[in-house]
């Protein structure tokens, strides 16, 4: 069956593996990442913690701009 597919044995083996441990999101398509629970997290308070940073820099330029016009 491999050989009709023009498929190795080994990329059944290596997509079985990827399927037990990722399951419906081993094969996500459209360049998503494959990701556990915990890689989700991470990536959700990465993006959270960038925006805090930008929030926080937009402030800070604020107040200068407001301290220097009050002179």
């Amino acid at each position: 069956m491999t050989r009709e597919l023009g498929i190795t044995a080994s990329l059944i083996y290596k997509w079985h593996k990827e399927y037990s441990e990722f399951g419906s999101g081993s094969f996500p398509g459209k360049g998503n990442l494959k990701l556990t629970s915990e890689q989700e997290k991470i990536y959700d308070l990465e993006r959270k913690l960038k925006e805090a940073e930008l929030e926080r820099d937009i402030l800070k330029k604020a107040i200068t701009i407001f301290s220097k016009s009050g002179r």
